[in-house]
């Protein structure tokens, strides 16, 4: 069998598994631009998140920001002093997410 439609099947279980809300795909592709740029040391803002049209519009985006942060998903922290920019970063949740992705990535 394909090794992605094998993680994808994968995956799909622990979808249906997760105690919390999955992401839908628009929400699933701004976490991992959020998983990304955290990795990176370059923590996405708020504004360069909405910037990403690629995945949906800015209005669009906006409210999947604030439902990622309702469901524990992402949290927005400052740096610094500088209470202006808000910045995107992975919650305990998210975190635990990506392992349980990873290691049925090394299955599939």
């Amino acid at each position: 069998m394909n090794h992605y439609i094998k993680f994808l099947q994968l995956k799909q279980t622990l979808d249906s598994k997760q105690k919390h809300i999955s992401p839908d795909l628009k929400c699933e592709k701004l976490l991992q631009q959020v998983a990304i740029r955290f990795i990176q040391q370059d923590a996405l803002t708020v504004t360069q998140a909405m910037a990403l049209e690629s995945i949906a519009s800015p209005a669009t985006l906006h409210r999947k920001i604030s439902e990622l942060i309702k469901t524990g998903w992402i949290k927005i922290v400052f740096v610094g002093v500088n209470k202006r920019t808000k910045y995107l970063v992975p919650t305990t949740q998210m975190n635990h997410y990506y392992q349980n992705l990873s290691k049925i990535m090394i299955k599939a």
